[in-house]
């Protein structure tokens, strides 16, 4: 590219808030990353199931990566900035100042994250209501979504937070307030875990029921009666204070936001396939499902007509893809469960050292330590003996049971680093075979999936990746740019910024596809579930 070109490219920037890292990432108009910076953010785990961040230490980490990749730039070509975040519980009072969501009474301490497991009694009593709303989260709430939370503070946290309390946003909603100064809610957060619908809005029936009549009465006020889609420009833009944090131009557009797993299938589903010999090529979006994988995993499959999954969250109309009813499928531990395993293994030490000696990731070690060990067999077939449960955190999807426990079967006295490289294998299998049920469920309820879209930190991992093409019996499709996430934090910029005239455009236009891996032959003969 000639240096005129260079200088007539317009940017955007994308800020991904994970669960142990704020990423920011400068995007052109082609969805290729042109800078990325990275931070690690605070996480407190005062008691067993309560997990707990921190809204300003998040913004500070989200102003120190953005400063880092803008560095150098020309500042006038950075045209929109959108951000997604974990779908985590941020508090604050009426004066938008942190409120304790502890029994410490630490206002600093004011995020109920996503994985947060305390209101186990608070959402077994939403469930049995059998309310009307439940249908669209596959029949059962979550105790991952927020109004089991929400009664647990007007419950647990009375006097020091909930009667103090003004706002409580979303995470992602959290920072789109702190960059615009507008409190309006997106569509995808409210939709996917408030039980919000895009037709009918809130139903009073529902919080009237569960105890948290409180919102109706002020009519939805603090937990959000302005919303808009994703990607929709919010106000005027980067106000003055937040530009000057940020290390940006005021007035920059910003777009209402998306929940992580949303943005990163967003960044990937779109992508255009053609001469890659796939099955989708040619076929609707719908037969794609995104799979976005890190601490948990997400599978996103959209469809032009409500489609009801037991067990499967949705279905949520254009709460990812405008015009699309989406459902969630999801395993709520799997990289996380990876990292239990191994690191838990006494022979972790030893991988700790080799791999270090090596110059190489634990995890690209034991993929070739498997590859010294499988004599004449697949790979796949190590594992023969030996089977994992993965529900250690309970199981998301499609069994939809928050008490399941995990499981090991096959273990032997040996404890050396070929028990250990086996073992990861088939957690690793456990995990591929947990997309397949969640696959299996979504056909038998009308969707017809033919190819798979991954990206996420798990998707850098070629092991996991040929795993799931191997057991689903599908292809796996991955991104030019593996940080699809922050791709699709930056296509809501884009259409912030009005530079493309839809979601759809945008998608099309950024995302691209990188590598195809295709299930193995000699792996397709595996046992029915």
């Amino acid at each position: 590219m000639s240096g005129g070109e260079q200088e007539q490219r317009n940017y955007y920037l994308g800020v991904d808030v994970g669960t142990g890292s704020v990423r920011a990432a400068l995007v052109d108009q082609c969805g290729v990353l042109l800078a990325f910076a990275d931070q690690p953010i605070m996480k407190w785990e005062p008691q067993f199931n309560h997990h707990e961040q921190s809204s300003e230490d998040i913004w500070a980490a989200c102003c120190i990566v953005t400063k880092k990749v803008v560095r150098g730039i020309d500042l006038n070509r950075i045209r929109g900035l959108g951000f997604d975040a974990t779908c985590s519980l941020v508090v604050l009072d009426k004066q938008f100042r942190p409120l304790p969501v502890n029994h410490e009474g630490d206002p600093h301490r004011n995020i109920i994250m996503w994985l947060d497991h305390r209101a186990v009694s608070q959402v077994q009593r939403i469930n049995e209501t059998k309310h009307r709303v439940l249908q669209y989260v596959g029949g059962v709430m979550s105790v991952e979504m927020q109004a089991p939370k929400l009664l647990w503070l007007k419950e647990n946290l009375r006097e020091t937070c909930w009667d103090k309390a003004g706002h409580f946003f979303d995470l992602p909603d959290f920072l789109s307030w702190k960059a615009t100064g507008v409190t309006a809610r997106s569509l995808c957060s409210l939709v996917c875990k408030w039980t919000y619908s895009a037709e009918k809005g809130w139903d009073d029936s529902f919080w009237k029921m569960i105890g948290l009549e409180d919102f109706v009465a002020d009519n939805y006020s603090k937990i959000g009666n302005q919303v808009l889609p994703p990607g929709a420009s919010l106000g005027n833009g980067l106000t003055q204070e937040a530009a000057k944090d940020l290390g940006l131009p005021a007035g920059i557009a910003v777009a209402a936001s998306l929940i992580d797993a949303h943005a990163g299938g967003l960044g990937v589903i779109g992508a255009d396939v053609k001469g890659h010999g796939l099955a989708c090529e040619g076929q609707p979006v719908t037969s794609r499902l995104a799979i976005i994988c890190g601490t948990s995993s997400c599978h996103m499959g959209i469809s032009k007509d409500p489609i009801f999954v037991p067990g499967v969250w949705g279905p949520y109309f254009s709460a990812m893809v405008p015009g699309f009813w989406l459902n969630e499928g999801g395993q709520s531990v799997t990289g996380r469960l990876i990292d239990h395993m191994v690191q838990g293994h006494a022979a972790f030490p030893e991988l700790q050292a080799k791999a270090t000696a090596s110059c190489q990731s634990v995890y690209a070690y034991l993929n070739s330590h498997l590859d010294l060990i499988k004599k004449a067999q697949s790979v796949g077939f190590l594992t023969v003996d030996l089977h994992v449960w993965p529900d250690f955190h309970g199981n998301r999807s499609p069994l939809a049971d928050l008490t399941l426990k995990g499981m090991v079967t096959g273990l032997k006295l040996s404890q050396d680093l070929d028990d250990l490289a086996i073992l990861y294998l088939a957690t690793v299998q456990a995990i591929a075979f947990g997309t397949r049920f969640i696959i299996e469920a979504m056909e038998a309820a009308g969707h017809s999936i033919t190819t798979l879209f991954l990206c996420g930190g798990l998707s850098k991992n070629p092991l996991f990746v040929q795993m799931h093409a191997d057991i689903t019996g599908m292809p796996v499709v991955l991104s030019q740019e593996v940080e699809s996430v922050l791709v699709g934090a930056a296509i809501l910029g884009a259409c912030a910024s009005g530079d493309f005239t839809s979601v759809q455009e945008a998608m099309a236009r950024m995302s691209k596809v990188g590598k195809v891996v295709f299930p193995r032959r000699e792996d397709k003969k595996l046992p029915e579930l």
